[in-house]
């Protein structure tokens, strides 16, 4: 009975024991797990307090991260990527020198100092084409490029075309560089661009940047046409950039730069950054007739002509707001043999009206020698149609 007893206290012992051996390790853990907790929310704690030396980190997932990573952009890699460019393409650019008539005369009938104008061009071809501005070398009677280097090289007159203000030079010799094109129709407003060019003569290879504004603007030439598909950019261009590169971050040629706007409508509105190119795939297509021909086809109606705008209208009593009116028609032209005279109102070719938006150049000149259009025609109180089959234009 007394063994029996003292078994069973043991076993008692035992149990008890093992209990509070396993309670003491259980609280144990509670405790190791809790002081285990309220270290890392020190640490976080802590990693967020803002130093004296730093902003406050926040943490995020590895997907928002790799996200926000995306959406950064270094500033050192983009100036890396400007610098790149210019070297790429800065060899390429040119200074045009374009001598005028228009010097002092002696009494020996000799000329005395010579009228000059300058601009900008890039090489396109190891050949030594050069690609600058019809108004840049417009009215020229001798040609010459200034290099990158210094270099001064007689230029030769290729071809020129007023319609899209673009002319081809040629030189002779090794060019230091030359420009490859990219494609114009992909650029979007916000991308950066280069203008690379000669702004006052002076300034040979001045470098500037910007973006592209918009695309696809449309401006009044001033001479009875829109010069239409432009970009639009705020990079500095400055007199005598003309017919400098407009480039892209890739170190291509995406447009040729040709004017500036200064001021507005009103006398007293300056305006800056509203500078102007021709679109990459326009120059292509140009440069290629150019070098064929030394022209574009373009053309021929066989008619001069005035521009109508409402105001003219209501000046002169016309009937329409729009249009083209003849005041001539050339002997033997389209025009004469289909029966167009003088006094007529051109006011439509094919479907398309002609008003501000589509002056009758522009409409004219997107059709090509050989194609049989038809032009409707305000005569007094009638509306004419005539069939015409256009004529290339020889000059």
């Amino acid at each position: 009975m007394n063994t029996r007893r003292i078994l069973y206290l043991l076993l008692v012992i035992v149990v008890g024991a093992g209990a509070a051996l396993l309670g003491a390790l259980g609280g144990g853990m509670v405790v190791y797990q809790a002081m285990q907790s309220e270290a890392q929310a020190k640490a976080i704690i802590l990693t967020q307090q803002p130093s004296a030396n730093s902003l406050p980190t926040v943490v995020v997932n590895q997907t928002q991260a790799d996200s926000n990573a995306r959406l950064q952009v270094s500033t050192t890699e983009i100036d890396t990527a400007i610098t790149q460019a210019v070297e790429k393409v800065g060899p390429a650019v040119v200074t045009v020198i374009t001598q005028l008539p228009g010097g002092r005369r002696s009494i020996f009938g000799l000329t005395q100092g010579t009228a000059t104008a300058s601009g900008s061009g890039v090489i396109f071809s190891a050949d030594g084409y050069i690609l600058t501005n019809n108004h840049v070398v417009e009215g020229g009677q001798t040609y010459s490029v200034v290099l990158a280097d210094g270099t001064n090289l007689d230029a030769k007159l290729i071809g020129t075309d007023q319609f899209t203000d673009l002319a081809v030079l040629k030189v002779e010799g090794k060019m230091p560089a030359v420009a490859t094109f990219g494609n114009s129709d992909v650029l979007k407003p916000g991308e950066s661009v280069i203008a690379i060019g000669s702004p006052l003569g002076d300034f040979k290879n001045t470098v500037t940047s910007g973006v592209i504004s918009a695309t696809g603007r449309s401006l009044d030439s001033g001479n009875g046409y829109l010069m239409e598909n432009m970009l639009q950019t705020d990079a500095a261009i400055n007199q005598g950039n003309s017919g400098g590169p407009l480039v892209n971050l890739a170190g291509q040629v995406i447009g040729i730069n040709t004017l500036i706007v200064r001021g507005g409508q009103g006398a007293s509105t300056v305006v800056e950054g509203l500078g102007f190119s021709i679109p990459a795939n326009t120059v292509q297509a140009t440069a290629t007739q150019l070098l064929k021909t030394g022209q574009l086809d373009r053309p021929l109606l066989g008619v001069q002509y005035q521009s109508i705008n409402p105001q003219i209208s209501r000046m002169y009593g016309l009937p329409v707001q729009y249009g083209a009116y003849v005041t001539s028609v050339t002997q033997g032209s389209p025009a004469d043999k289909a029966g167009i005279v003088q006094d007529d109102i051109i006011t439509m070719i094919d479907d398309v009206t002609i008003d501000d938006q589509h002056p009758y150049m522009n409409v004219l000149f997107s059709h090509a020698p050989g194609n049989t259009i038809t032009i409707t025609i305000a005569r007094d109180t009638q509306t004419l149609k005539f069939k015409v089959t256009l004529e290339k234009a020889t000059n």
